[in-house]
Protein backbone atom coordinates (compact mmCIF):
# COMPACT_ATOMS: atom_id res chain seq x y z
CA UNK A 1 0.00 0.00 0.00
CA UNK A 2 1.52 3.16 -0.82
CA UNK A 3 2.34 5.81 1.80
CA UNK A 4 -0.24 8.13 0.78
CA UNK A 5 -2.87 5.69 1.42
CA UNK A 6 -1.63 4.55 4.40
CA UNK A 7 -1.98 8.22 5.69
CA UNK A 8 -5.16 8.57 4.68
CA UNK A 9 -6.35 5.73 5.94
CA UNK A 10 -4.64 6.46 9.69
CA UNK A 11 -6.23 9.73 9.45
CA UNK A 12 -9.19 8.18 8.72
CA UNK A 13 -9.61 5.75 11.28
CA UNK A 14 -8.63 8.22 13.64
CA UNK A 15 -12.28 9.72 13.23
CA UNK A 16 -14.03 6.47 13.62
CA UNK A 17 -16.87 6.32 15.65
CA UNK A 18 -17.23 3.90 18.58
CA UNK A 19 -19.73 3.46 20.68
CA UNK A 20 -23.04 1.85 21.78
CA UNK A 21 -22.21 -1.08 20.17
CA UNK A 22 -21.67 1.06 16.79
CA UNK A 23 -18.89 0.95 14.77
CA UNK A 24 -18.86 3.96 12.01
CA UNK A 25 -16.85 4.75 9.01
CA UNK A 26 -19.69 7.04 8.06
CA UNK A 27 -18.46 9.61 5.46
CA UNK A 28 -14.73 8.99 5.32
CA UNK A 29 -14.76 8.51 1.73
CA UNK A 30 -12.31 5.55 2.02
CA UNK A 31 -11.18 3.39 -1.09
CA UNK A 32 -11.25 0.44 -0.33
CA UNK A 33 -10.24 -2.51 -3.30
CA UNK A 34 -8.43 -5.23 -1.15
CA UNK A 35 -7.46 -6.78 2.23
CA UNK A 36 -4.73 -5.13 2.67
CA UNK A 37 -6.16 -1.67 2.39
CA UNK A 38 -9.31 -3.46 5.23
CA UNK A 39 -6.92 -4.39 7.67
CA UNK A 40 -7.29 -1.94 10.17
CA UNK A 41 -10.95 -2.07 9.54
CA UNK A 42 -11.44 -6.01 9.69
CA UNK A 43 -9.05 -5.92 13.21
CA UNK A 44 -11.09 -3.09 14.57
CA UNK A 45 -14.12 -5.33 13.76
CA UNK A 46 -12.78 -8.40 14.84
CA UNK A 47 -12.08 -7.00 18.39
CA UNK A 48 -15.02 -5.07 18.57
CA UNK A 49 -17.04 -6.91 21.32
CA UNK A 50 -21.21 -6.82 21.20
CA UNK A 51 -21.05 -5.17 17.72
CA UNK A 52 -24.70 -4.01 16.68
CA UNK A 53 -24.15 -1.41 14.34
CA UNK A 54 -21.66 -0.99 11.67
CA UNK A 55 -21.61 2.08 9.52
CA UNK A 56 -20.10 2.14 6.01
CA UNK A 57 -21.67 4.42 3.82
CA UNK A 58 -19.90 7.11 2.27
CA UNK A 59 -17.28 4.87 0.96
CA UNK A 60 -16.10 2.82 -1.78
CA UNK A 61 -15.78 -0.78 -1.28
CA UNK A 62 -14.14 -3.42 -3.70
CA UNK A 63 -14.74 -6.98 -4.14
CA UNK A 64 -11.63 -8.39 -2.09
CA UNK A 65 -12.22 -5.96 0.48
CA UNK A 66 -16.13 -6.35 1.00
CA UNK A 67 -14.60 -10.28 1.08
CA UNK A 68 -12.39 -9.15 3.93
CA UNK A 69 -14.94 -7.60 5.89
CA UNK A 70 -17.42 -10.33 5.56
CA UNK A 71 -15.17 -12.45 7.07
CA UNK A 72 -14.95 -10.02 10.58
CA UNK A 73 -18.39 -10.43 10.32
CA UNK A 74 -18.86 -14.06 10.35
CA UNK A 75 -18.48 -14.27 14.38
CA UNK A 76 -20.62 -10.85 14.88
CA UNK A 77 -24.06 -12.73 16.05
CA UNK A 78 -25.43 -9.26 17.78
CA UNK A 79 -24.96 -6.92 14.37
CA UNK A 80 -28.77 -5.39 14.25
CA UNK A 81 -27.97 -3.00 11.85
CA UNK A 82 -26.16 -2.68 8.61
CA UNK A 83 -26.33 1.26 7.40
CA UNK A 84 -24.10 0.95 4.22
CA UNK A 85 -25.53 3.79 1.67
CA UNK A 86 -23.75 4.87 -0.86
CA UNK A 87 -20.53 2.54 -0.75
CA UNK A 88 -19.95 1.54 -3.99
CA UNK A 89 -18.87 5.25 -5.60
CA UNK A 90 -16.58 4.48 -8.94
CA UNK A 91 -17.02 1.02 -9.26
CA UNK A 92 -18.36 -1.17 -11.50
CA UNK A 93 -21.94 -2.50 -11.79
CA UNK A 94 -20.53 -5.81 -11.87
CA UNK A 95 -18.37 -5.65 -8.70
CA UNK A 96 -21.32 -4.77 -6.20
CA UNK A 97 -23.37 -8.68 -6.35
CA UNK A 98 -20.39 -10.59 -5.52
CA UNK A 99 -19.54 -7.45 -2.62
CA UNK A 100 -23.03 -7.98 -1.66
CA UNK A 101 -23.37 -11.94 -1.91
CA UNK A 102 -20.02 -11.86 0.48
CA UNK A 103 -21.10 -9.41 3.29
CA UNK A 104 -25.22 -11.23 2.97
CA UNK A 105 -23.20 -14.56 3.11
CA UNK A 106 -21.34 -13.45 6.53
CA UNK A 107 -24.51 -11.81 7.90
CA UNK A 108 -26.15 -15.51 7.45
CA UNK A 109 -23.27 -17.73 9.24
CA UNK A 110 -22.78 -15.23 11.71
CA UNK A 111 -26.46 -16.35 13.18
CA UNK A 112 -27.00 -12.19 13.01
CA UNK A 113 -30.66 -10.90 13.47
CA UNK A 114 -30.74 -7.54 11.93
CA UNK A 115 -33.26 -4.74 12.50
CA UNK A 116 -32.07 -2.53 9.76
CA UNK A 117 -30.70 -3.08 6.21
CA UNK A 118 -29.75 0.27 4.20
CA UNK A 119 -28.43 0.03 0.75
CA UNK A 120 -29.44 3.27 -0.43
CA UNK A 121 -27.65 5.19 -3.06
CA UNK A 122 -25.72 2.03 -4.65
CA UNK A 123 -26.63 2.16 -8.57
CA UNK A 124 -26.46 -1.62 -8.67
CA UNK A 125 -29.90 -2.24 -10.93
CA UNK A 126 -31.57 -5.65 -10.55
CA UNK A 127 -28.44 -7.37 -10.27
CA UNK A 128 -28.06 -5.68 -7.02
CA UNK A 129 -31.10 -6.77 -5.96
CA UNK A 130 -30.15 -10.14 -6.71
CA UNK A 131 -26.67 -10.16 -4.52
CA UNK A 132 -29.20 -9.38 -1.32
CA UNK A 133 -31.87 -12.01 -2.11
CA UNK A 134 -30.56 -14.88 -0.21
CA UNK A 135 -30.19 -12.65 2.06
CA UNK A 136 -33.30 -11.09 2.38
CA UNK A 137 -35.04 -14.84 2.74
CA UNK A 138 -32.90 -16.35 5.32
CA UNK A 139 -33.46 -16.20 8.77
CA UNK A 140 -30.96 -13.23 9.14
CA UNK A 141 -34.04 -10.97 7.93
CA UNK A 142 -36.95 -12.21 9.98
CA UNK A 143 -36.62 -9.75 12.43
CA UNK A 144 -35.87 -6.91 9.86
CA UNK A 145 -37.90 -3.53 10.71
CA UNK A 146 -36.28 -0.89 8.56
CA UNK A 147 -35.41 -1.76 4.72
CA UNK A 148 -34.23 1.50 2.98
CA UNK A 149 -33.32 1.03 -1.29
CA UNK A 150 -33.21 4.54 -2.27
CA UNK A 151 -31.68 5.30 -5.46
CA UNK A 152 -30.54 2.08 -6.31
CA UNK A 153 -31.78 1.69 -10.21
CA UNK A 154 -33.68 -1.16 -9.45
CA UNK A 155 -36.38 -1.21 -12.18
CA UNK A 156 -39.37 -3.53 -12.69
CA UNK A 157 -37.09 -6.55 -12.69
CA UNK A 158 -35.38 -5.30 -9.51
CA UNK A 159 -39.03 -4.57 -7.53
CA UNK A 160 -40.44 -7.94 -8.23
CA UNK A 161 -37.24 -9.88 -7.28
CA UNK A 162 -37.33 -7.71 -3.98
CA UNK A 163 -40.93 -8.60 -3.83
CA UNK A 164 -40.51 -12.38 -4.27
CA UNK A 165 -38.12 -12.33 -1.37
CA UNK A 166 -40.02 -9.92 1.10
CA UNK A 167 -43.20 -12.63 0.55
CA UNK A 168 -40.60 -15.60 1.08
CA UNK A 169 -39.20 -14.12 4.12
CA UNK A 170 -42.57 -13.40 4.97
CA UNK A 171 -43.68 -17.11 4.81
CA UNK A 172 -40.32 -18.51 6.12
CA UNK A 173 -40.34 -16.18 9.58
CA UNK A 174 -44.27 -16.83 9.87
CA UNK A 175 -43.59 -20.92 10.00
CA UNK A 176 -40.86 -20.41 12.47
CA UNK A 177 -43.44 -18.58 14.50
CA UNK A 178 -42.33 -14.82 14.37
CA UNK A 179 -43.93 -13.16 11.01
CA UNK A 180 -41.95 -10.29 9.61
CA UNK A 181 -42.89 -7.64 10.52
CA UNK A 182 -41.58 -4.62 8.69
CA UNK A 183 -42.30 -1.26 9.50
CA UNK A 184 -40.41 0.86 7.33
CA UNK A 185 -39.51 0.65 3.25
CA UNK A 186 -37.64 3.27 1.03
CA UNK A 187 -37.23 2.53 -2.30
CA UNK A 188 -37.63 6.03 -4.48
CA UNK A 189 -36.17 6.91 -7.75
CA UNK A 190 -36.44 3.35 -8.53
CA UNK A 191 -37.65 3.14 -11.88
CA UNK A 192 -40.11 0.71 -10.55
CA UNK A 193 -43.01 1.68 -12.98
CA UNK A 194 -46.46 -0.63 -12.77
CA UNK A 195 -45.23 -3.46 -12.47
CA UNK A 196 -42.41 -3.59 -9.89
CA UNK A 197 -45.14 -1.20 -8.00
CA UNK A 198 -47.86 -4.23 -8.44
CA UNK A 199 -45.36 -6.55 -7.59
CA UNK A 200 -44.40 -5.25 -4.19
CA UNK A 201 -47.76 -4.09 -3.49
CA UNK A 202 -48.41 -8.33 -3.05
CA UNK A 203 -45.44 -8.58 -0.91
CA UNK A 204 -47.05 -5.38 1.00
CA UNK A 205 -50.40 -6.72 0.98
CA UNK A 206 -49.38 -10.17 2.93
CA UNK A 207 -47.00 -8.18 5.52
CA UNK A 208 -49.16 -5.75 6.52
CA UNK A 209 -47.06 -4.34 9.32
CA UNK A 210 -45.80 -0.98 7.66
CA UNK A 211 -45.70 1.95 9.28
CA UNK A 212 -43.77 4.20 6.80
CA UNK A 213 -43.83 3.63 2.87
CA UNK A 214 -41.58 5.88 0.68
CA UNK A 215 -41.79 5.25 -2.98
CA UNK A 216 -41.28 8.80 -5.04
CA UNK A 217 -40.00 8.67 -8.48
CA UNK A 218 -40.47 5.62 -9.43
CA UNK A 219 -42.85 6.45 -12.82
CA UNK A 220 -45.94 4.51 -11.46
CA UNK A 221 -48.76 5.30 -13.22
CA UNK A 222 -52.79 4.53 -11.87
CA UNK A 223 -52.45 0.79 -12.33
CA UNK A 224 -49.32 0.68 -10.03
CA UNK A 225 -51.13 3.50 -7.69
CA UNK A 226 -54.30 1.22 -7.64
CA UNK A 227 -52.52 -1.81 -6.58
CA UNK A 228 -50.42 -0.20 -3.69
CA UNK A 229 -53.56 1.58 -2.66
CA UNK A 230 -55.39 -1.83 -1.93
CA UNK A 231 -52.04 -3.11 -0.22
CA UNK A 232 -51.91 -0.19 2.04
CA UNK A 233 -55.34 -1.00 3.10
CA UNK A 234 -53.83 -4.56 4.84
CA UNK A 235 -51.61 -2.10 7.03
CA UNK A 236 -53.55 -0.68 9.57
CA UNK A 237 -50.77 1.20 11.29
CA UNK A 238 -49.50 3.20 8.48
CA UNK A 239 -48.25 6.22 9.32
CA UNK A 240 -46.30 8.20 6.23
CA UNK A 241 -47.26 7.47 2.70
CA UNK A 242 -44.84 9.53 0.45
CA UNK A 243 -45.55 8.81 -3.23
CA UNK A 244 -44.08 11.75 -4.81
CA UNK A 245 -43.65 12.64 -8.03
CA UNK A 246 -45.64 9.72 -9.42
CA UNK A 247 -48.56 9.72 -11.43
CA UNK A 248 -51.67 9.02 -10.02
CA UNK A 249 -54.79 11.01 -12.40
CA UNK A 250 -58.32 10.22 -11.31
CA UNK A 251 -58.37 6.87 -11.14
CA UNK A 252 -55.10 6.41 -9.03
CA UNK A 253 -56.35 9.21 -6.60
CA UNK A 254 -59.74 7.63 -6.00
CA UNK A 255 -58.25 4.35 -5.26
CA UNK A 256 -55.67 6.10 -2.99
CA UNK A 257 -58.25 7.93 -1.15
CA UNK A 258 -60.50 4.81 -0.58
CA UNK A 259 -57.30 3.27 0.95
CA UNK A 260 -57.21 5.90 3.35
CA UNK A 261 -60.87 5.59 4.31
CA UNK A 262 -59.25 2.49 6.57
CA UNK A 263 -56.38 4.20 7.86
CA UNK A 264 -56.34 5.79 10.95
CA UNK A 265 -53.07 6.12 12.03
CA UNK A 266 -51.48 8.40 9.13
CA UNK A 267 -49.94 11.13 9.85
CA UNK A 268 -48.00 12.10 6.92
CA UNK A 269 -48.95 12.22 3.18
CA UNK A 270 -47.10 13.12 0.35
CA UNK A 271 -48.83 12.89 -2.97
CA UNK A 272 -46.83 16.29 -4.23
CA UNK A 273 -46.42 16.30 -7.83
CA UNK A 274 -48.91 13.23 -8.45
CA UNK A 275 -51.44 15.07 -10.64
CA UNK A 276 -53.90 14.25 -8.54
CA UNK A 277 -56.06 16.69 -10.45
CA UNK A 278 -59.10 18.36 -8.67
CA UNK A 279 -61.48 15.36 -9.06
CA UNK A 280 -58.66 13.02 -6.75
CA UNK A 281 -58.38 16.21 -4.57
CA UNK A 282 -62.02 16.03 -3.99
CA UNK A 283 -62.02 12.49 -3.00
CA UNK A 284 -59.10 13.16 -0.76
CA UNK A 285 -61.30 15.96 0.88
CA UNK A 286 -64.34 13.88 1.72
CA UNK A 287 -61.48 11.39 3.79
CA UNK A 288 -60.31 14.48 5.70
CA UNK A 289 -63.61 14.91 6.92
CA UNK A 290 -65.07 11.70 7.74
CA UNK A 291 -61.34 9.93 8.69
CA UNK A 292 -57.39 10.76 8.91
CA UNK A 293 -57.64 11.94 12.64
CA UNK A 294 -54.49 12.53 13.50
CA UNK A 295 -52.93 13.90 10.08
CA UNK A 296 -50.37 16.27 10.49
CA UNK A 297 -49.10 16.98 7.18
CA UNK A 298 -50.58 16.94 3.51
CA UNK A 299 -48.76 17.78 0.29
CA UNK A 300 -51.30 18.23 -2.59
CA UNK A 301 -48.97 20.53 -4.41
CA UNK A 302 -48.14 20.38 -8.50
CA UNK A 303 -51.04 18.37 -8.56
CA UNK A 304 -53.45 20.52 -11.41
CA UNK A 305 -55.65 21.68 -8.72
CA UNK A 306 -58.10 24.44 -9.31
CA UNK A 307 -58.95 27.01 -6.62
CA UNK A 308 -62.39 25.71 -5.49
CA UNK A 309 -60.87 22.08 -5.28
CA UNK A 310 -58.26 23.69 -3.33
CA UNK A 311 -60.89 25.53 -1.23
CA UNK A 312 -62.41 22.44 -1.03
CA UNK A 313 -59.63 20.51 1.10
CA UNK A 314 -58.94 23.63 2.81
CA UNK A 315 -62.14 23.30 4.76
CA UNK A 316 -61.68 19.80 5.12
CA UNK A 317 -58.74 20.51 7.44
CA UNK A 318 -60.14 22.90 9.53
CA UNK A 319 -61.11 20.02 12.29
CA UNK A 320 -57.54 18.56 11.85
CA UNK A 321 -56.30 19.60 15.12
CA UNK A 322 -52.68 18.10 14.65
CA UNK A 323 -52.22 19.59 10.85
CA UNK A 324 -49.33 21.08 10.94
CA UNK A 325 -48.79 21.81 7.43
CA UNK A 326 -50.45 21.76 3.94
CA UNK A 327 -48.89 22.37 1.05
CA UNK A 328 -50.88 23.92 -2.04
CA UNK A 329 -47.88 25.34 -3.64
CA UNK A 330 -47.85 24.99 -7.45
CA UNK A 331 -51.12 24.23 -8.56
CA UNK A 332 -53.42 26.42 -10.77
CA UNK A 333 -54.90 28.80 -8.59
CA UNK A 334 -53.94 32.20 -9.81
CA UNK A 335 -52.89 35.63 -8.33
CA UNK A 336 -56.65 35.51 -7.04
CA UNK A 337 -56.77 32.11 -6.50
CA UNK A 338 -54.33 31.84 -3.72
CA UNK A 339 -55.46 35.31 -2.44
CA UNK A 340 -58.78 33.48 -1.68
CA UNK A 341 -57.16 30.34 -0.30
CA UNK A 342 -54.83 32.28 2.16
CA UNK A 343 -58.07 34.14 3.67
CA UNK A 344 -59.85 31.37 3.57
CA UNK A 345 -57.26 29.45 5.73
CA UNK A 346 -57.12 32.94 7.56
CA UNK A 347 -60.98 33.03 8.41
CA UNK A 348 -60.61 29.44 10.13
CA UNK A 349 -57.31 30.15 12.36
CA UNK A 350 -55.24 27.76 10.40
CA UNK A 351 -53.24 30.06 8.02
CA UNK A 352 -50.35 28.93 9.60
CA UNK A 353 -50.37 25.60 8.79
CA UNK A 354 -50.79 26.47 4.42
CA UNK A 355 -47.59 26.25 2.86
CA UNK A 356 -45.88 29.02 0.37
CA UNK A 357 -48.29 29.27 -3.12
CA UNK A 358 -45.14 31.02 -4.61
CA UNK A 359 -44.64 28.81 -7.26
CA UNK A 360 -48.17 28.59 -8.26
CA UNK A 361 -49.00 28.03 -12.63
CA UNK A 362 -51.45 30.39 -12.92
CA UNK A 363 -55.31 29.51 -13.60
CA UNK A 364 -55.66 27.38 -16.71
CA UNK A 365 -57.05 28.19 -19.90
CA UNK A 366 -60.84 27.92 -20.00
CA UNK A 367 -60.34 26.86 -23.70
CA UNK A 368 -57.89 23.89 -22.72
CA UNK A 369 -59.39 20.31 -23.68
CA UNK A 370 -59.50 17.97 -21.13
CA UNK A 371 -56.82 15.09 -21.18
CA UNK A 372 -58.81 11.91 -21.81
CA UNK A 373 -56.04 9.70 -21.64
CA UNK A 374 -56.71 7.54 -24.56
CA UNK A 375 -60.10 6.65 -23.89
CA UNK A 376 -62.48 6.34 -26.57
CA UNK A 377 -65.85 7.90 -25.92
CA UNK A 378 -68.89 5.63 -25.53
CA UNK A 379 -72.10 5.57 -27.92
CA UNK A 380 -75.31 6.02 -25.93
CA UNK A 381 -76.26 2.53 -26.40
CA UNK A 382 -72.78 1.45 -24.63
CA UNK A 383 -72.90 3.63 -21.87
CA UNK A 384 -76.62 2.74 -21.14
CA UNK A 385 -76.01 -0.87 -21.34
CA UNK A 386 -73.02 -0.25 -19.02
CA UNK A 387 -74.70 1.97 -16.13
CA UNK A 388 -77.08 -0.83 -15.87
CA UNK A 389 -80.17 1.20 -16.40
CA UNK A 390 -81.56 -1.05 -19.20
CA UNK A 391 -83.20 -3.63 -16.43
CA UNK A 392 -81.21 -6.50 -19.03
CA UNK A 393 -78.45 -6.75 -16.35
CA UNK A 394 -78.82 -7.39 -12.18
CA UNK A 395 -80.04 -4.24 -10.47
CA UNK A 396 -78.39 -3.11 -7.17
CA UNK A 397 -79.73 -1.05 -3.84
CA UNK A 398 -77.73 1.66 -2.61
CA UNK A 399 -75.47 -0.51 -0.16
CA UNK A 400 -74.73 -2.78 -3.62
CA UNK A 401 -76.95 -5.78 -2.92
CA UNK A 402 -78.98 -7.25 -6.03
CA UNK A 403 -82.32 -6.33 -5.91
CA UNK A 404 -84.88 -9.23 -6.04
CA UNK A 405 -86.44 -10.31 -9.15
CA UNK A 406 -90.38 -9.87 -6.69
CA UNK A 407 -89.25 -6.17 -6.09
CA UNK A 408 -88.70 -4.95 -9.84
CA UNK A 409 -91.10 -3.36 -11.88
CA UNK A 410 -92.29 -4.90 -15.22
CA UNK A 411 -89.87 -5.96 -17.54
CA UNK A 412 -91.94 -3.76 -20.04
CA UNK A 413 -91.55 -0.48 -17.32
CA UNK A 414 -87.69 -1.82 -17.89
CA UNK A 415 -87.89 -1.18 -21.71
CA UNK A 416 -89.81 2.11 -21.59
CA UNK A 417 -87.45 3.33 -19.46
CA UNK A 418 -84.43 2.09 -21.71
CA UNK A 419 -86.23 4.19 -24.33
CA UNK A 420 -86.72 7.52 -21.78
CA UNK A 421 -82.76 7.19 -21.00
CA UNK A 422 -81.48 6.82 -24.44
CA UNK A 423 -83.43 9.55 -26.05
CA UNK A 424 -85.35 11.60 -22.82
CA UNK A 425 -88.61 13.69 -23.24
CA UNK A 426 -90.61 14.71 -20.85
CA UNK A 427 -93.88 12.40 -22.18
CA UNK A 428 -91.59 9.28 -21.93
CA UNK A 429 -91.08 10.48 -18.25
CA UNK A 430 -95.13 10.91 -17.76
CA UNK A 431 -95.18 7.45 -19.48
CA UNK A 432 -93.57 5.74 -16.55
CA UNK A 433 -96.32 6.64 -14.30
CA UNK A 434 -96.65 6.91 -10.56
CA UNK A 435 -94.11 4.08 -10.48
CA UNK A 436 -91.17 6.17 -12.59
CA UNK A 437 -89.20 7.10 -9.32
CA UNK A 438 -89.31 3.46 -7.89
CA UNK A 439 -88.14 2.61 -11.27
CA UNK A 440 -85.28 4.50 -11.33
CA UNK A 441 -84.07 3.99 -7.98
CA UNK A 442 -84.06 0.18 -8.75
CA UNK A 443 -82.41 0.28 -12.03
CA UNK A 444 -79.45 3.04 -10.69
CA UNK A 445 -76.26 1.73 -9.48
CA UNK A 446 -75.43 3.38 -6.45
CA UNK A 447 -72.44 2.51 -6.35
CA UNK A 448 -70.92 4.07 -8.90
CA UNK A 449 -71.37 7.99 -9.15
CA UNK A 450 -71.07 8.31 -12.41
CA UNK A 451 -73.79 6.63 -13.37
CA UNK A 452 -75.80 8.40 -10.27
CA UNK A 453 -74.78 11.49 -12.14
CA UNK A 454 -75.96 10.57 -15.43
CA UNK A 455 -78.84 9.43 -14.73
CA UNK A 456 -80.14 13.23 -12.60
CA UNK A 457 -78.57 14.95 -15.76
CA UNK A 458 -81.03 12.84 -18.33
CA UNK A 459 -84.08 12.98 -16.21
CA UNK A 460 -83.78 17.09 -15.33
CA UNK A 461 -83.14 17.27 -19.09
CA UNK A 462 -86.43 17.21 -19.77
CA UNK A 463 -87.65 19.77 -16.70
CA UNK A 464 -90.33 22.49 -17.83
CA UNK A 465 -92.49 25.09 -16.69
CA UNK A 466 -95.68 22.60 -17.17
CA UNK A 467 -96.69 21.98 -13.54
CA UNK A 468 -97.06 18.22 -14.49
CA UNK A 469 -93.45 17.79 -16.06
CA UNK A 470 -91.97 20.00 -13.18
CA UNK A 471 -93.06 17.75 -10.69
CA UNK A 472 -92.18 14.50 -12.08
CA UNK A 473 -89.19 16.03 -12.52
CA UNK A 474 -88.24 16.95 -9.44
CA UNK A 475 -89.82 14.18 -7.19
CA UNK A 476 -87.44 11.86 -9.54
CA UNK A 477 -84.41 14.08 -8.97
CA UNK A 478 -85.59 14.23 -5.54
CA UNK A 479 -85.62 10.76 -5.02
CA UNK A 480 -82.19 10.29 -6.59
CA UNK A 481 -80.18 12.98 -4.93
CA UNK A 482 -80.99 12.23 -1.47
CA UNK A 483 -80.33 8.36 -1.96
CA UNK A 484 -76.86 9.78 -3.65
CA UNK A 485 -76.01 11.67 -0.68
CA UNK A 486 -77.14 9.43 1.97
CA UNK A 487 -74.13 7.09 2.05
CA UNK A 488 -70.64 8.09 3.29
CA UNK A 489 -69.24 11.26 2.96
CA UNK A 490 -66.68 9.59 0.67
CA UNK A 491 -69.63 8.43 -1.90
CA UNK A 492 -71.31 11.81 -1.75
CA UNK A 493 -68.42 13.94 -2.85
CA UNK A 494 -68.26 11.46 -5.75
CA UNK A 495 -71.25 12.17 -7.06
CA UNK A 496 -71.06 15.86 -6.67
CA UNK A 497 -67.61 15.79 -8.58
CA UNK A 498 -69.03 13.45 -11.04
CA UNK A 499 -71.90 15.48 -11.49
CA UNK A 500 -69.83 18.86 -11.83
CA UNK A 501 -67.44 16.99 -14.40
CA UNK A 502 -70.44 16.02 -16.57
CA UNK A 503 -71.84 20.08 -16.34
CA UNK A 504 -67.99 21.66 -17.53
CA UNK A 505 -67.64 23.15 -14.00
CA UNK A 506 -64.83 20.52 -13.12
CA UNK A 507 -62.30 19.74 -15.26
CA UNK A 508 -62.22 15.56 -15.54
CA UNK A 509 -60.37 12.98 -17.31
CA UNK A 510 -62.14 12.45 -20.17
CA UNK A 511 -63.91 9.72 -19.29
CA UNK A 512 -66.57 11.07 -18.70
CA UNK A 513 -68.72 13.24 -21.45
CA UNK A 514 -69.76 16.29 -20.65
CA UNK A 515 -73.07 17.46 -21.34
CA UNK A 516 -74.61 20.27 -23.28
CA UNK A 517 -76.02 22.14 -20.25
CA UNK A 518 -79.86 23.45 -20.27
CA UNK A 519 -81.70 25.28 -17.77
CA UNK A 520 -83.66 22.26 -15.98
CA UNK A 521 -79.94 20.33 -15.24
CA UNK A 522 -79.09 23.75 -13.25
CA UNK A 523 -83.10 24.34 -11.78
CA UNK A 524 -83.33 20.59 -10.38
CA UNK A 525 -79.76 21.31 -8.98
CA UNK A 526 -81.04 24.21 -7.25
CA UNK A 527 -84.25 22.62 -5.64
CA UNK A 528 -82.46 19.74 -4.69
CA UNK A 529 -79.86 22.23 -3.22
CA UNK A 530 -82.63 23.95 -1.01
CA UNK A 531 -84.51 20.82 0.87
CA UNK A 532 -83.62 19.22 4.35
CA UNK A 533 -81.93 16.42 2.47
CA UNK A 534 -79.25 18.19 1.26
CA UNK A 535 -76.30 18.97 3.85
CA UNK A 536 -74.71 22.11 4.46
CA UNK A 537 -71.04 20.73 3.58
CA UNK A 538 -72.17 19.46 0.09
CA UNK A 539 -73.84 22.87 -0.41
CA UNK A 540 -70.65 24.36 0.12
CA UNK A 541 -68.70 21.97 -2.25
CA UNK A 542 -70.91 23.16 -5.29
CA UNK A 543 -70.73 26.72 -4.26
CA UNK A 544 -67.04 26.55 -4.29
CA UNK A 545 -67.29 25.71 -8.05
CA UNK A 546 -70.37 26.64 -9.34
CA UNK A 547 -68.80 30.60 -7.99
CA UNK A 548 -66.14 29.76 -10.61
CA UNK A 549 -68.15 27.79 -13.45
CA UNK A 550 -66.60 30.10 -16.08
CA UNK A 551 -68.10 29.54 -19.47
CA UNK A 552 -69.14 26.19 -18.72
CA UNK A 553 -72.94 27.44 -17.70
CA UNK A 554 -73.18 30.99 -19.30
CA UNK A 555 -75.78 29.25 -21.30
CA UNK A 556 -77.89 29.27 -18.77
CA UNK A 557 -77.63 32.51 -17.32
CA UNK A 558 -81.33 32.99 -15.79
CA UNK A 559 -80.80 29.25 -14.59
CA UNK A 560 -77.47 29.02 -13.10
CA UNK A 561 -78.33 32.75 -11.14
CA UNK A 562 -81.01 30.81 -9.63
CA UNK A 563 -78.57 27.41 -8.49
CA UNK A 564 -76.35 30.66 -7.55
CA UNK A 565 -79.04 32.32 -5.25
CA UNK A 566 -80.07 28.96 -3.97
CA UNK A 567 -76.40 28.12 -2.97
CA UNK A 568 -76.18 31.36 -1.13
CA UNK A 569 -79.23 31.18 0.56
CA UNK A 570 -78.56 27.67 1.72
CA UNK A 571 -74.67 28.26 3.20
CA UNK A 572 -75.63 31.80 4.02
CA UNK A 573 -78.30 30.24 6.39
Amino acid sequence: MASDDIAQLTEALAKTHVGDGELSYKGQGLKLDNAESVSEIVSTIETFQGLQALRLEGNTIGVEAAQAIAKALESKSELQRCNWSDMFTGRLRSEIPPALRSLGSALMTSGARLTTLDLSDNAFGPDGVKGIETLLKSPACYSLRELKLNNCGMGIGGGKILADALTECHKKSSASGAPLRLKVFIAGRNRLENEGATALATAFQLIGSLQEVHMPQNGINHQGITALAGAMQHNSDLRVLNLNDNTFTKRGALAMAQALRHLRNVQVINFGDCLVRSEGAIAIAAVLKEGLPILKELNLSFGELSEAAALVVAKCVKQKTHLEKLDLNGNCFGEEGCETIRETMESMNIADVLGSLSDDEGEPDEDEDDEDEGVEEQSDEEELEENSLDGSRSSSDGDGSPVKQSDQVTSSCSVDLKDFLLSPTAEKLLDLGAKRTLLIEQQVDYSDSTKIADAFLKISSVYKDDPEVKQAVLDTTDALVKKALSGSCFQSYSFLSSLLVMLGVLKGDGRSQTVCVVPGHLLALAHAVGQDYFPLDYADVLQAFVSKGGKALTCCRSARDALQEALDQRTDA
